[in-house]
């Protein structure tokens, strides 16, 4: 199963993190699929490539529980879904 999660990277009480793409046999830090986003909890951003993170929900791919608040807590989708009902 390919799963949407987060790898982590920075030091030591200063994570960073990137989301991506992997099988979810996989080890946190090991081998992935392809990086969409990224994540720094320190300064609060959230950076997402939502026509990717779409094409592989679409494909079957499922979301960490983490994955899916920040995807809610950020708004990420919220634009996305506002101007596709606009153009119809």
């Amino acid at each position: 199963m390919v799963r949407i999660r987060l790898q982590r990277f920075g030091k030591k009480k200063n994570p960073f993190y990137r989301v991506t793409v992997a099988d979810s046999r996989s080890p946190r830090d090991g081998k992935f699929i392809e990086v969409i986003g990224h994540w720094d909890p320190k300064r609060k951003i959230f950076d997402l490539n939502k026509e990717r993170y779409l094409w592989w929900i679409s494909k079957g791919a499922q979301p960490t529980d983490i994955v899916l608040s920040l995807v809610r807590n950020f708004k990420v989708l919220e634009a996305q879904i506002d101007t596709n009902q606009e153009q119809r």
